[in-house]
């Protein structure tokens, strides 16, 4: 029997050269990969609403709202005793929540021709801006006063633990411009009611307010009356 090099050489396989043989392996491997990365992408897109012009409604579900509850840890006698502190930080760290939070809200706002996201310092800008990139609008900082460079207009008020001074420029927003004025928590609703007043003062028009978290007990919507007012968890 005559020598076949292509049977005999340990360098093929099955009529594949070693190159060939390798290549094919690092197909299979990114075919994996590929695999892999596809099905994380559908679990987090299973937490996440309907992409925009989806018949399905935005809305979450229970579950995913009991599920971001359990993010928020509540921190008593901070920052001061008495105080009940729910803080948002383990929500924030995780990757898959943060992101349905921002998707809900821009869901939520995709269709009500907003202008401006205006965020309340200091967690506002946490939700604000990417939520402005979401709904491709401009960001407006609301910030406490002293922290803005050029001309202001201040506001002071009460909080739930003593009182502040808002700004924010002169320039920020137009008459007639919509804005959506958003923050990480409806307390007894000084700040935000200030920040209407704030936004108001320049012509523009508040259409709606959106939080992360309402604390109920605190009423803060009574401060808002005759504004649309959202919030994803309450407590």
């Amino acid at each position: 029997m005559r020598w076949n090099p292509m049977r005999w050489n340990p360098m093929r396989w099955n009529g594949w050269s070693a190159n060939g043989g390798l290549l094919a392996a690092r197909m299979v491997y990114c075919m994996r990969l590929t695999r892999g990365e596809t099905r994380k992408r559908e679990e987090i897109h299973s937490m996440s609403p309907p992409p925009s012009g989806a018949s399905q409604s935005p809305a979450p579900s229970p579950a995913q709202l009991t599920w971001l509850k359990s993010l928020i840890r509540a921190v008593p006698d901070y920052p001061q005793p008495g105080i009940l502190f729910r803080d948002i930080t383990p929500l924030l760290q995780n990757a898959t929540a943060l992101r349905l939070v921002i998707d809900l809200l821009a869901a939520r706002y995709r269709a009500a021709q907003i202008d401006y996201v205006v965020g309340i310092e200091s967690r506002g800008f946490i939700f604000g801006t990417p939520l402005a990139y979401l709904l491709d609008t401009g960001f407006v900082p609301v910030r406490k006063q002293g922290k803005l460079p050029a001309k202001t207009i201040s506001l002071a008020y009460d909080l739930e633990y003593g009182s502040n001074t808002l700004e924010m420029h002169r320039d920020a927003v137009r008459p007639g411009q919509r804005v959506l004025i958003i923050d990480d928590l409806l307390a007894t609703g000084g700040t935000t009611a200030a920040t209407v007043r704030l936004v108001e003062s320049l012509g523009a028009h508040v259409v709606a307010l959106a939080f992360l978290i309402e604390l109920e007990a605190l009423e803060g919507r009574q401060r808002l009356p005759g504004r649309e007012v959202f919030a994803l968890l309450t407590f």
